[in-house]
């Protein structure tokens, strides 16, 4: 015989024990994998089975037969919608931090009474079903212990819990901290369950009917197998499968630790079939344990069995374990229970009264936690006052019912969360009030009256006619009640702005787009404004966890990042105060500025990472707009060309990859700003260039001291439809980096004007020979004078030649010296002198002499460009004429003017260019010469030089009869006007 201490030093070691678990994994003692493992999060949903299935599951199969099963089927049924149902609020509740099924109801249909009502109704349901725990824990000690101090056991138990609860469960605000100490303890008190349960049933088939002797004891006993299977054609299989689906997700205790605790995601994929397979087991031993109950106990309440054949064995010990296994069962339910509820009457209805009169020098966080911790106590106390005011003569699973079928409410309001984008606040509120008025009236009511009315027909059954059991009425036009009006008063009502906004959340699975503009302009200012409705210190709090979730540098924050701070803290401060006070502290203190400032390269990149991210869901046309959009950005970002565009109010939307190699600029940091608040030369360039009139313009970017850049700029304007919904003006802009192309242009021109040089050498030697043969022999003859007046002639013949000899090397030097990347030398210079010195460049070449050159320029003309590369210009295309002619050819230069430009003929008379090749003279690497005879970059650099002076240049050839190059080139105002005067 066990005596009380045994019990009570039992329940008191195992108390200990989760005691000692919950601390080592909120110290890390326990490995951090261990508790994020699939299998213990599985184990922690075993909350789900309390002293309803570890003991009243016995009294429910023997009055509902094996349709004691269907109450967990539905939850099967549940965990098979886990794609479509779970997964859907999982994501909500992770990216909004809804911390209870009040803040998920509130954040959907917007306003301070929906959380209210569904807290109201959540703690009114459950406050039975909490009293039902304890009075299953002092049932089992009274069946184990004659005339035991009820009373007593009960306190110890509720004041063991508090205790416990506000230890480990009640340490952290906010859902992005989990309770690693509570997910652990509840784990093992499922293991312990399992175990416990299995043991007995297992004593059940073996120690009581030896294994093979059940058949005989069946056979004996005729009326317990029937038993089974009469009660099934007449119970209402639909209405427990709907209860229990509803109860596998929608109980605070389910919802806590299978959304709020949830510390990996992938963990509820596997738990969609590890979980159902749990209460399997759990479920495995329930017949036997029913059948030896009948055998040993026939006069001990059904619901009891599970305890008394275990004093039928050999030795106290299965005993105790089926002892430990009920304590189990009750403690991890309101554990989770009062702690959830908590939570929700913390945030929906003293937060919002006290906000308002709250010292702000107080620690919000701190008076929050602490007013959790007093609620939790409260709700307690509520249990045990029920439990004592209360004479409760149902079963245990029809006590749990009675809470199930309160909790079915909310399941028309959660199917129209997720499905109904229509459903308004008031609809939800409307079909609400009805439901829970049908329950009420049908179960509670009775109860409350101490009239035991759940064998007995009610009123409302005589009125509608009904099923076999008052739940099953009351679930079925609760539910229907609940859905019609809830229908019919969204239909008849129109939803808000922010009523639309959350349904595209949750029916869409898209989150909001940031649009607006923030009008703080640092996070300081950020917690200014909160503190004067959070306190210094929370609102501090509050906007350094932010900006260390989002890694922001609050001294080189952008306008952007100010938007998703303010969001940030939005979404953190739903955890802490519910999603509507959050929204209202943050709409009233944190403002925005006028929705005509919307950042529309934020709602840009936040529609780009949802569909990266629902991309598995698309279908369909679908699947095939996603596709294409998906080529049109990867072809805009891979352009090698850079695109910027800016919105109507000069925000930068896209910043592709070719913008960030040629800026040095990271798209992160440049959408989302004005040109204006870039790093410098960029700041200046684009502004400048978006306040000008012309549609294109080239810069030169100076870089260090020995580099520079040229880039080219184009833009075209966005014009949207007027009768477009959201119309968007907005800018392009086009940047092309030439740097490399004219660096290529330079260093071929500067090849091309080196092979002229080596085309000269011999030439200069030729030159330079007859001076130095000059110079010899008057040096020679120098020895041989004796008067002072040959010697000084000598002497100045000597410097004619070196000075004839100087000039040639000088035109050598000045022809191939030049700074491949540098801009043009404007200057302005006579034309005459540039050709004269062309012309005699070209005399160097051997085959040049033997042409004769005949130049025609009015003296004075001037232009105004580079003279060497001008000089360039005529080099190659007076080179070229002498290469297509034959000696004695005679090559003509004619020079005049032409309106503003000045004209510049280069006409030979040799043997013509094929018409099929004229179109091809200014390709690279084109030549129409024989081999080793020419580079093909002769013509395509006068083209280039001559684009670059704002000339033209072209071509007239005759096979056989000779060829003339005309370039054209602008004229000087001023030299203009002196023509023309002239």
């Amino acid at each position: 015989m066990i005596s009380l201490w045994v019990l009570v030093g039992t329940a008191v070691g195992y108390l200990g024990v989760l005691f000692l678990i919950a601390w080592a994994a909120d110290n890390g003692l326990i490995p951090r994998w261990v508790i994020r493992h699939p299998i213990t999060y599985t184990l922690s949903l075993g909350v789900y089975a309390t002293s309803w299935t570890y003991y009243g599951s016995v009294g429910f199969a023997r009055s509902e037969g094996i349709g004691f099963l269907t109450i967990y089927l539905g939850l099967t049924l549940a965990f098979a919608a886990t794609p479509f149902l779970l997964q859907p609020i999982l994501r909500l509740v992770r990216e909004y931090q809804l911390s209870s099924l009040a803040d998920l109801l509130a954040f959907r249909f917007r306003g301070r009474v929906t959380g209210a009502l569904v807290t109201g109704l959540m703690l009114i349901g459950l406050i039975p079903y909490l009293s039902l725990q304890v009075r299953a824990i002092t049932q089992s000690t009274n069946l184990l212990v004659a005339d035991t101090e009820s009373d007593l056991m009960a306190i110890a138990f509720c004041a063991t819990l508090v205790v416990f609860t506000v230890l480990f469960g009640a340490r952290h605000l906010t859902p992005r901290e989990r309770h690693a100490g509570l997910v652990a303890a509840i784990a093992f008190e499922s293991a312990v369950k399992l175990i416990a349960l299995l043991s007995v049933g297992a004593f059940a088939w073996f120690g009581v009917f030896g294994g093979g002797q059940l058949g005989e004891w069946l056979a004996a006993n005729p009326e317990a197998l029937a038993s089974l299977y009469e009660p099934v054609a007449e119970s209402s299989w639909t209405s427990l499968m709907v209860l229990s689906f509803c109860a596998a997700f929608l109980l605070p205790r389910q919802f806590h630790m299978m959304f709020t605790e949830n510390d990996n995601p992938r963990s509820l994929h596997i738990a969609s079939f590890a979980f159902p397979l749990y209460l399997l087991l759990l479920n495995l031993p329930i017949i036997p344990i029913l059948w030896a109950g009948q055998h040993l106990v026939p006069g001990t309440p059904a619901d009891m069995y599970v305890l008394a054949i275990t004093r039928h064995a050999q030795g106290d010990w299965l005993t105790v374990l089926a002892f430990v296994g009920g304590i189990s069962a009750a403690s991890a339910m309101i554990i989770v229970t009062t702690l959830s509820l908590s939570a929700m009457c913390m945030t929906h209805w003293f937060l919002p009264a006290g906000l308002r009169r709250a010292n702000l020098r107080l620690d919000l966080h701190r008076s929050i936690l602490w007013g959790r911790r007093c609620l939790i106590a409260l709700i307690m106390l509520l249990t045990y006052g029920f439990y004592r005011i209360i004479e409760l003569n149902a079963g245990l699973a029809q006590m749990g019912l009675i809470s199930f079928v309160a909790v079915a409410q909310f399941l028309p309001g959660v199917l129209a969360l997720l499905f109904w984008s229509r459903a308004t606040q008031e609809g939800f509120l409307l079909g609400l009030a009805g439901g829970a008025a049908v329950w009420f009236g049908t179960l509670i009511l009775p109860l409350v009256t101490h009239i035991d009315l759940l064998d007995q027909p009610l009123l409302v059954q005589q009125l509608i006619g009904g099923g076999q059991t008052v739940w099953s009425d009351a679930t079925f036009w609760s539910l229907t009640v609940n859905g019609t009006l809830l229908v019919i008063g969204s239909l008849l009502t129109r939803p808000t702005l922010p009523e639309i906004e959350a349904a595209e959340i949750c029916v869409s699975n898209m989150e909001r787009p940031l649009t607006g503009t923030v009008a703080a302009l640092s996070p300081d200012q950020f917690e200014r404004q909160l503190s004067n409705v959070m306190g210094r210190k929370a609102a501090r709090r509050e906007v350094e966890t932010a900006m260390s979730e989002l890694q922001l540098n609050a001294k080189t924050i952008t306008p952007t990042q100010l938007r998703q701070l303010r969001e940030r803290i939005e979404r953190n401060l739903s955890g802490l105060l519910g999603p509507v006070l959050a929204r209202l502290i943050v709409d009233d203190r944190l403002l925005l500025k006028q929705r005509t400032h919307e950042a529309l390269s934020d709602s840009m990149r936040f529609m780009e990472g949802h569909l990266e991210q629902s991309r598995t869901q698309l279908r369909g046309a679908m699947r095939q707009l996603d596709d294409l959009r998906r080529y049109h950005r990867d072809v805009l970002r891979e352009l090698p060309i850079g695109v910027c565009s800016l919105d109507g109010q000069g925000t930068i939307v896209i910043w592709n990859s070719a913008m960030k190699q040629i800026t040095g600029i990271e798209a992160v940091l440049a959408e989302g700003r004005i040109p204006a608040t870039l790093p410098a030369p960029w700041n200046t360039v684009l502004t400048g260039f978006v306040a000008g009139t012309d549609t294109q313009r080239s810069e030169r970017l100076s870089g260090d001291a020995d580099t520079h850049r040229s880039i080219n700029l184009h833009k075209s304007s966005i014009e949207t439809s007027m009768d477009a919904p959201q119309a968007r003006n907005g800018l392009v802009i086009l940047v092309e980096d030439r740097t490399a192309v004219e660096t290529l242009e330079a260093e071929l021109a500067h090849s091309e004007r080196l092979a002229s040089i080596g085309r000269f050498a011999a030439g200069v030697a030729h030159e330079i020979g007859n001076p130095l043969t000059g110079i010899d022999s008057i040096a020679q003859n120098l020895a041989y004078e004796d008067s002072r007046s040959a010697i000084e002639q000598a002497s100045e013949d000597i410097v004619t030649q070196t000075r004839r000899i100087g000039a040639i090397v000088k035109s050598l030097l000045a022809f191939s010296r030049g700074d491949p990347l540098a801009p043009l030398d404007r200057q302005t210079f006579e034309l005459q002198a540039c050709i004269d010195e062309a012309c005699a460049l070209v005399a160097l070449d051997e085959r040049a002499r033997t042409r004769h050159v005949q130049v025609s320029c009015p003296r004075g003309l001037e232009l105004t460009g580079d003279p060497q590369k001008i000089m360039q210009v005529i080099v190659n295309l007076l080179s070229n004429a002498c290469d297509a002619s034959d000696p004695g050819d005679e090559i003509r230069i004619d020079v005049r003017q032409h309106g503003n430009h000045a004209l510049i003929s280069v006409v030979d008379q040799g043997c013509g260019i094929d018409p099929a090749h004229t179109k091809r003279l200014f390709e690279p690497f084109f030549t129409t010469k024989h081999a080793n005879r020419g580079t093909g970059l002769g013509l395509p650099l006068v083209h280039a030089i001559v684009n670059e002076h704002g000339g033209k240049v072209s071509v007239q050839s005759t096979r056989g009869a000779g060829t003339t190059f005309r370039v054209t080139l602008p004229m000087p105002h001023t030299q203009l006007t002196r023509l023309h005067a002239s």
